[in-house]
């Protein structure tokens, strides 16, 4: 048995369930360059079935996968499992995987299936997976709440009709480190034919327990995780990629495994998921959390001035995260501001450098002190919205005691677009006007988030709000050291997602 860990990362499939959390085509293509780049092994690119906007994209990122293994998820069924090559088959290394429920409520309420069928499901589809592709994995839904001998029946067929994977997922998040390691061992040990296959790890984290499940199974024989940037994920979530790394690689003492993972991309991973999504890292999150390396007790600091080693268990660049935070001002040039960029991660091609390092010049003109964090909402900023059908142009706005009142620009496919209209409120305003410019009456704002990037009274604001529609919901994300420029970026981009979505262009929108 090896030492090594596979990491399989399913940001872009289960991460993207949660509500607000869906991506489009470009977004999904940076995250899984960056999901590369940190050394994920294998890349669940989505559910092929589910729509054709999720059939595109597993199909393009197989296409642009150098590396990595490219995953599609699938039902017991032969149209998904079709499906699911269909998409893939074009990546350097495909996987189908497919999954089934095991547990006696789930075979009885959501599959209405006797154990034999559920048996004869898995050996007709597995069977027909591997005859499509080499690499398949099978999964067994609710395997925590399984029976030990009908789980131990369904693994053996799976591994007889092809699967090189086993994947024993805590769907509900129910399991505890000891009785999930248990599992792995029972499993492990009873399955003839076990040594012919990785056994996997999918932990949700209902009851926080989801690493520290991750890693029990791991001590107990599993050698692929599956797990997501950020945590996140249906519910309360999955299991953290940056945590089970780094967890693996801090305490290689009494775990003695390894990863593919490059530590130092993982921050990176962190803030890119995160300005995407809308989702914001919470401050005291393992690993990546703004706090993760900050110190403000006394006898923390004189620890940390005397040996770093005495409060941090890692270093902050062994994370990716740069130790100076206040380098950057209006004096910096062009050359030092690449090579900031550079240090945070960022590679621009020369339009978009020139465009960021205007908005980096404008924003030091604004704030008295520029940090990391600026710099990253900015960039993020530009690079999540630079090919939106609808942009931000010019922002107005009057309040005082009286009704507020707001002017703004907006540029929709090109044509240049001015409303001013009244409202409860600068925001209230803002918003009114977008709605003027751009009907959208059946949309209801579900929620909206202001956070500091930084400390201080010119601190640039990152907004977060959540549009929802007929069942559809999309969150926008928008930065700037104006709140209510912020604010009206984060809206545009939520509507921007959503027409998306509804596969109308803006003037569609505009027309009805």
């Amino acid at each position: 048995m090896t030492d090594t860990v596979l990491i399989f990362d399913t940001t872009l499939r289960d991460g993207e369930q949660s509500p607000g959390c869906s991506m489009n085509l470009e977004e999904k293509l940076k995250v899984a360059a960056q999901l590369e780049a940190m050394g994920v092994d294998i890349i669940e690119a989505g559910f092929a079935i589910a729509s054709e906007g999720d059939f595109e994209a597993v199909s393009a990122v197989a296409r642009q996968a150098d590396r990595a293994v490219v995953a599609s998820l699938a039902r017991a069924a032969i149209g998904d499992i079709d499906r699911a090559w269909e998409a893939v088959r074009h990546a350097r290394r495909p996987r189908i995987h497919s999954f089934i429920a095991t547990s006696p409520l789930h075979m009885r309420v959501k599959l209405n299936k006797t154990p034999e069928q559920v048996l004869q499901a898995i050996e007709h589809t597995i069977s027909h997976a591997r005859n499509l592709c080499p690499d398949v994995e099978w999964s067994a839904e609710d395997a925590t709440r399984s029976e030990p001998d009908f789980l131990a029946r369904c693994i053996e067929i799976a591994i007889r009709c092809g699967a090189t994977t086993i994947n024993l997922p805590d769907t509900v998040g129910y399991a505890t480190p000891e009785t999930y390691g248990a599992l792995f061992r029972d499993m492990i040990a009873r399955v003839p034919n076990a040594d012919r296959a990785i056994f996997s790890t999918h932990c949700h984290n209902d009851l926080g327990l989801g690493v520290a499940n991750t890693l029990a199974a791991v001590a107990a024989g599993a050698r692929q995780v599956e797990s997501t940037i950020n945590g996140i994920g249906e519910r309360a979530g999955n299991a953290a990629v940056e945590e089970i790394a780094m967890a693996l690689k801090v305490r290689h003492d009494v775990m003695p495994f390894r990863t593919n993972i490059v530590s130092t991309e993982i921050t990176r991973a962190s803030r890119l998921v995160s300005g995407i999504t809308g989702f914001q890292v919470q401050p005291n999150k393992a690993i990546v959390g703004a706090n993760a390396f900050a110190h403000e007790s006394g006898i923390h600091q004189d620890g940390m001035l005397k040996d770093s080693s005495t409060y941090e268990i890692m270093t902050p660049e062994s994370v990716g995260v740069t130790t100076s935070n206040l380098v950057m001002g209006k004096h910096s040039g062009r050359a030092a501001f690449r090579s900031k960029l550079e240090a945070l991660g960022y590679s621009l091609g020369d339009n978009a450098f020139q465009d960021a390092f205007v908005r980096f010049k404008a924003l030091a003109d604004a704030k008295k002190a520029v940090f990391d964090e600026d710099i990253v909402a900015l960039v993020d900023d530009e690079v999540l919205r630079g090919h939106d059908s609808i942009q931000v142009k010019d922002v107005e706005i009057h309040c005082g005691t009286g009704p507020a009142r707001a002017i703004l620009s907006l540029e929709i496919d090109g044509v240049e677009r001015v409303a001013a209209t009244r409202g409860n409120g600068p925001v209230d305003a803002l918003f009114n006007a977008v709605r003027e410019l751009v009907p959208h009456d059946k949309s209801v704002l579900e929620r909206y988030e202001v956070h500091a990037v930084t400390g201080g009274t010119d601190a640039q604001a990152e907004v977060s709000v959540l549009l929802a529609e007929e069942g559809r919901t999309t969150r926008g994300v928008g930065a700037h050291h104006d709140t209510l420029v912020a604010s009206v970026r984060a809206y545009v981009n939520a509507l921007n997602k959503l027409m998306v979505k509804r596969g109308k262009s803006a003037p569609d929108a505009l027309a009805g």
